[in-house]
């Protein structure tokens, strides 16, 4: 079955360029023009992955994008911001605020359907489910839960993707263009620092139950996942 692509894009035209390549690639569309329209349409049904502008009329899209990170029920749903706003600190922003993906405009709609592939290539389950532990940590693969000193985190997609790479090669320092390749995959192009912008998440999230201290940084290499300081 198709995966569903929200579109969230107040300029018409612009979101029916992408509706139309989008189709034309095979996916189900739905579209709304603002956050009060999105919200709505995600109440009636969940897509897979949301296409959002940053700046819509009323509730931004950052802010929407927030919002849907707070709630549980949306922690698997994927978002790629589609905005005009193309700045180092623009992008580091929408990645910290949970986006997958960040795609500035003018655009290549061919470049942008390559990045909606790849995306929701990443949620397709497979490989090793059973559960790693780690510390107090432990990431189950098959229900994609993750706690931490017996407390649920609520992690995005990409947070856990990466979480889940680096638990499963415990103390195997990694690169930031390792972690690029295996997590965001080569069909992406982005610069190696988000690598740090997801590092700097992953820490917050887990920092309540002191197992940010897993996550350690190896000067000069990368990073690594160890029980051991």
């Amino acid at each position: 079955m198709a995966a569903t692509i929200l579109i969230v894009e107040d300029d018409a035209a612009v979101r029916e360029l992408v509706a139309f390549n989008l189709g034309r690639a095979g996916y189900r569309i739905i579209e709304a023009a603002d956050a009060v329209q999105a919200a709505a349409r995600i109440r009636e049904s969940v897509p897979e992955l949301l296409i959002l502008d940053w700046m819509l009329p009323g509730m931004s899209g950052i802010d929407l994008a927030r919002r849907l990170r707070a709630d549980p029920r949306h922690r698997d749903l994927s978002i790629i911001m589609l905005t005009a706003r193309s700045s180092e600190g623009d992008r580091i922003l929408g990645l910290e605020t949970g986006a997958d993906d960040y795609v500035a405009k003018p655009f290549s709609p061919r470049e942008l359907v390559a990045r909606v592939r790849a995306v929701l290539r990443r949620r397709a389950p497979g490989g090793d489910e059973r559960p790693i532990e780690i510390g107090r940590l432990r990431l189950d693969p098959a229900s994609r839960r993750v706690t931490a000193g017996g407390r649920e985190v609520t992690l995005a997609p990409t947070e856990y993707r990466l979480l889940h790479h680096l638990m499963g090669r415990a103390e195997r320092v990694h690169t930031r263009a390792q972690l690029l390749d295996a997590v965001w995959g080569n069909e992406v192009f982005i610069d190696e620092r988000t690598v740090d912008v997801y590092i700097r998440r992953l820490r917050a999230a887990l920092e309540a139950s002191a197992c940010d201290r897993l996550i350690q940084t190896v000067r000069g290499a990368g990073y690594r996942v160890s029980a051991s300081d």
